[in-house]
């Protein structure tokens, strides 16, 4: 049986994803999408073998699933109403959820399920893993060309000019909670390696501004009773988004085909 899917937002992560589903992917069919700039959205849309339904951010509640994949402005618009009907949230503005845990609190009273994507990291698996045991600690080393770090609230009210680096430079140290409130749009990485280790207050985060790398760059490194391991992905940023990274939809599709495959690998 077919579940269907709806889809907030229609931009790096967004359209490349209709896209796949509009192509064909057993167990699910594209039903509707909700964007903020409707005739740009028909245009996207009209090449599609079966266009989905135009709809509010409200409306994508009516699917089976609904993927998250807007501004983290309107996360809970989606997320809410999703929830509050038993569906299944999949959101790519991982780090809008960390403040709002209680909406997985909900879950469990609807029935709904949240269920995070890998996004553009690696080393999840494992992450939970040692997590079922004790762990000292868990750091992330974000690397990122710095015109995908511009703009970024913390960057912003403190004053940090990235534009003009001829040299890497740290521009945040702390925990994940702060980090994905002063970046929101740039490391739902370090939420979804927070959800899935030891929390959000002692995931550690370092953010840097390199004009050295073309590439958004993810060092993962873990100290734990059952194992000590380093990992580092580098991610080719979207043309249409340089702070989202090309892996990140395809890691939703890949999360949406675990959802209706008879044959699950990894934990």
């Amino acid at each position: 049986m077919q579940k269907t899917v709806a889809i907030a937002g229609l931009g790096a992560i967004g359209e490349p994803l209709a896209r796949a589903l509009d192509d064909g992917v057993d167990g699910l069919r594209l039903v509707a999408v909700a964007v903020r700039d409707e005739a740009k959205a028909r245009t996207k849309l009209a090449d599609f073998r079966t266009p989905p339904a135009l709809v509010a951010l409200s409306e994508l509640a009516e699917a089976d699933i609904v993927v998250e994949a807007a501004p983290a402005a309107v996360f809970e618009r989606i997320a809410v109403p999703a929830i509050d009907a038993g569906r299944i949230l999949v959101p790519s503005s991982v780090g809008a959820l960390l403040p709002r845990m209680h909406l997985v609190r909900r879950a469990i009273e609807t029935g709904a399920r949240v269920v995070v994507p890998t996004g553009s990291l690696l080393g999840l698996d494992a992450v939970r893993a040692a997590a079922e045991g004790r762990v000292e600690s868990v750091t992330i080393e974000t690397r990122k060309p710095p015109g995908g770090l511009a703009g970024a609230p913390y960057l912003e009210r403190n004053g940090i000019n990235v534009l003009s680096l001829d040299g890497p430079l740290c521009v945040f140290e702390g925990n994940a909670l702060d980090a994905v409130t002063g970046f929101p749009a740039n490391v739902n990485v370090a939420a979804a390696l927070a959800l899935a280790g030891i929390g959000p207050a002692r995931t550690r985060v370092e953010i840097w501004a390199d004009p050295g790398v073309s590439r958004n760059t993810h060092t993962i490194r873990v100290e734990a009773e059952a194992a000590r391991f380093t990992m580092t992905i580098e991610n080719v940023p979207s043309e249409d988004n340089p702070r989202t990274g090309k892996l990140t939809w395809m890691s939703v599709l890949a999360c949406l085909r675990g959802l209706v495959s008879p044959l699950k690998v990894g934990s």
